[in-house]
């Protein structure tokens, strides 16, 4: 046996008591496997090699299973609540959650141990102490079945999303062309595409906020902007203003879906530095942009 071997098996082994409460051991006081003639039952079905080593009944080891159960569970939800009293500022605040709701989220959150996911859990809390109605049950939900690698794809992510305060969303902005007139029937295919691999980005991400319902699994495309129209995207701590050049431009992006909308809130990421210079070399041609820190 490996290092690598017996140190798996060290590790597994403490997983299984911290879960049971009981240690798990070999068959056999003296730790010895038993012979060939002892591997099997009188069925012929192999015997297993290891057992819980407790003297005490399945109903009481269930019982402790249980009591384990619940203490971890209290721990989580006392160490999101308090996170979220830290989150919560001291301003007024007509409204309250709505009672189902909190029983909801503590009903979701209680089983989350892993740090970064529980600041996740408190910042929701306290957004929607402050705003009643900003998160969803269908938010809850999801975050209740996101693992770190998910979430930190949507950080990623969150990271390229500008917002547009017109429909109130967050979008992945892709690129754009001009519109094909009856001259020019072939235009379409000289689309500027923003290459999001240089970001860090892999579609990899992509397609896991899409399997989450994140972002909707198809580019959307805009209308058809006319010379001189705006559209604004803002960022954390910065925003843009594209502007038209000419007509018959059509930008197109990856879309969030009002969950994605929600959860993208509870993410406080500046632009992607390579994104934000992949926009300005795309769009420069056919746009005026203009960047503005947002105070």
């Amino acid at each position: 046996m490996t290092v690598k071997t017996a140190q798996a098996r060290i590790n597994l082994a403490n997983i299984i008591e911290s879960l049971l409460g009981y240690p798990i051991t070999k068959v056999g006081s003296n730790g010895v496997l038993p012979t060939n003639e002892q591997s099997y039952d009188i069925k012929g079905q192999i015997k297993p090699l290891y057992h819980i080593n407790s003297e005490n009944s399945v109903l009481a080891r269930a019982q402790k299973r249980q009591d384990l159960l619940l203490i971890k569970q209290q721990q989580n939800i006392e160490s999101i609540l308090a996170m979220a009293m830290g989150f919560c500022p001291d301003v007024a605040s007509s409204k309250q959650p709505d009672v189902d709701w909190v029983e909801h989220f503590i009903a979701l959150c209680e089983d989350t141990s892993n740090e970064s996911m529980q600041i996740l859990w408190a910042k929701i809390l306290t957004g929607e102490t402050l705003n009643p109605g900003t998160f969803s049950i269908k938010s809850l939900q999801t975050l209740k079945h996101m693992t770190q690698r998910e979430a930190d794809s949507l950080q990623k992510c969150v990271s390229l999303s500008g917002y547009n305060e017109k429909d109130d969303s967050h979008f992945i902005l892709l690129g754009f062309y001009k519109k094909p007139s009856l001259f020019d029937l072939l235009r379409k295919g000289n689309k500027v595409s923003l290459n999001l691999g240089k970001t860090g980005i892999s579609f990899p991400d992509i397609l896991t906020l899409m399997d989450l319902n994140l972002l909707y699994r198809k580019e959307i495309e805009s209308a058809v902007l006319k010379a001189g129209q705006e559209l604004t995207l803002s960022f954390l701590s910065q925003k843009v203003t594209l502007k038209a050049k000419s007509s018959d431009l059509v930008l197109s992006y990856y879309k969030f879906t009002q969950t994605g909308d929600e959860l993208s809130k509870l993410i406080t990421f500046p632009v992607n530095k390579v994104y934000k210079q992949l926009i300005n070399n795309a769009l420069e041609g056919e746009f005026d942009l203009a960047w503005h820190a947002i105070k």
